[in-house]
């Protein structure tokens, strides 16, 4: 009686803890659901903008960004999904390697900014300016920066002649466009009392000196005043980052635990 008791718990346990097992699946199931979203929003953007893209525009695209990092995510998630679910440990292990790929390639980025804080400014500061560049020849990009432009309360990279690297905003006399010397109309502050934005509110802002286009735009470039903005939040930024970075860690340690979990069980077996 006792032997065939000992015959029955050896035959239902099992190395592989069924909390982890479904923790896992959930957990990558959730940000798999998360990336097919950004994956749409991304398809849906480029889909409405029907313009072809400019080849030197390709990677500052929020459209495209959103696709490629919805499209990386897919594929992750996807391998942890069906490893935790299948118990496949080819997938897991997949799973475990891109996501600590991924963890290790931010920490890169953050300590070289670090440290290389100077180096890093000009690498931003090009992607920037030539977004700016572009500024006309994408809508999405043209109200990621205007949104920027407004929340920070700031104009251009460095200050706001940076806009005469826009051909329309191109401060030259040999420049035919209506807007020339102009800035977006992001740039402006705000009039009390004002119920419709007047979009030609920076025009000819570029031919007045610092003193006196302080009176109508954010005079102060988006590098000072974002640079500033996060000295001020801190906290905040750190919440962020950390909210960024615990989920790829406990997929790392999940994924690992499982794995381990499921050689055990093939081992007991043969």
């Amino acid at each position: 009686m006792d032997r065939e008791v000992s015959l029955n718990r050896a035959d239902t346990f099992s190395f592989i803890n069924p909390w982890i097992r479904y923790f896992l699946f959930i957990f990558s199931l959730l940000f798999w659901v998360f990336s097919l979203l950004i994956i749409a929003i991304g398809v849906y953007a480029k889909v409405e903008k029907a313009t072809d893209t400019v080849r030197d525009t390709f990677l500052i695209d929020p459209a495209i960004i959103l696709i490629v990092v919805g499209v990386v995510m897919f594929f992750i998630t996807f391998c942890g999904c069906i490893g935790a679910l299948r118990e496949n440990i080819k997938l897991l292990k997949a799973f475990s390697l891109s996501l600590t790929l991924v963890f290790l390639s931010q920490l890169a980025i953050a300590v070289l900014g670090f440290f290389y804080s100077e180096q890093t400014r000009g690498t931003l500061g090009k992607f920037v300016k030539k977004a700016i560049i572009h500024y006309r020849d994408d809508i999405d990009l043209q109200n990621l920066i205007d949104y920027i432009q407004k929340e920070f309360k700031c104009c251009g990279y460095n200050n706001y002649t940076d806009w005469s690297r826009n051909l329309y905003f191109n401060c030259t006399q040999e420049n035919p466009s209506r807007e020339r010397c102009a800035v977006p109309y992001s740039c402006c502050t705000p009039v009390p009392g004002e119920v419709v934005i007047n979009t030609m509110c920076g025009f000819g802002v570029q031919n007045l000196n610092y003193l006196e286009a302080t009176k109508s735009i954010y005079p102060l470039g988006c590098a000072d005043k974002t640079a500033g903005w996060i000295e001020s939040h801190l906290l905040l930024v750190g919440a962020l980052a950390l909210g960024l970075v615990l989920p790829q860690i406990a997929g790392i340690f999940l994924s690992q635990i499982l794995i381990s979990q499921i050689e055990d069980e093939i081992s007991s077996i043969l």
